[in-house]
């Protein structure tokens, strides 16, 4: 049996469970639903584009949404497959703060 002195295990990490990541099942949701918000602008650019050019509007007009319509799927994939979202860590503050109202306890009484 091997003996860890205390000092290496007080160490140890903690995990609490703020700290924990999202569920896979969540985050594939997330980044499915912002690459289709992605893709319906795009989609919205390449349509705009067409019409726009119909239309007779300016040249710098139906240029943008054509780099809109051409870029946006990089982007778009690049974010969908960039991994899990990082999750920010749990912060824990004095509850004797000057924020924080104070502890409940005996009210004073009203003199009558």
């Amino acid at each position: 049996m091997k003996v860890i002195p205390r000092r290496q295990a007080a160490q140890a990490p903690v995990y609490t469970v703020t700290n924990a990541p999202r569920p896979m099942s969540q985050d594939i949701g997330y980044r499915q639903r912002r690459y289709l918000i992605s893709m319906s602008i795009r989609t919205g650019c390449f349509v705009g584009s067409v019409i726009a050019a119909m239309a007779g509007a300016p040249l710098w007009v139906v240029g943008l949404m054509v780099v809109g319509a051409v870029f946006l799927p990089y982007v778009s994939v690049i974010f969908a497959n960039g991994g899990r979202e990082p999750v920010a860590a749990a912060r824990y503050s004095d509850p004797e703060g000057t924020h924080h109202k104070p502890l409940s306890g005996q009210r004073p009484e009203i003199g009558s």
